[in-house]
């Protein structure tokens, strides 16, 4: 399927030093590479707690000019504005970098939230890891 759980390979977008490897996944998130983009998966409470644990994997994702990065908030079932922010800095991180970031969130309460902090115009949400994907590569001409 195209699934490496390293960054062994990759070279992100303008032939910039190989990818390091990703953290090590932990309770509340994980990474993965899934066709030339880093997949962040989020889940459980996702506050104030656990935001050290998920910067870690959304700096990696995130630490490369052209990161091609996907925040999968689908598996998670609490969020609050610490998590909110983490998704902020990643959005700046990509942007500073010239890469492409897509969440994947399904979740009413998740999207009223985004919605409610006025973020949702500034987060490209998609309801697919796929679509994620396929979006995160649409401007890139691969």
């Amino acid at each position: 399927m195209g699934i490496e759980d390293r960054h062994t390979h990759a070279v992100p977008l303008g032939g910039a030093a190989p990818l390091g490897p990703l953290p090590p996944p932990g309770p509340n998130a994980r990474s993965r590479l899934d066709q030339g983009a880093t997949v962040v998966e989020l889940r459980g409470t996702v506050d104030l707690n656990v935001v050290p644990e998920i910067r870690v994997h959304t700096d990696a994702a995130s630490a490369y000019r052209g990161s091609r990065v996907v925040v999968d908030l689908r598996p998670v079932e609490f969020l609050d504005c610490a998590g909110l922010g983490v998704l902020c800095r990643t959005r700046r991180r990509v942007i500073e970098r010239e890469g492409r970031l897509a969440l994947v969130c399904v979740r009413p309460w998740h999207l009223r939230i985004l919605r409610a902090a006025g973020l949702g115009p500034h987060f490209e949400i998609l309801t697919t890891v796929e679509e994620a994907l396929r979006s995160t590569t649409a401007f890139d001409g691969i």
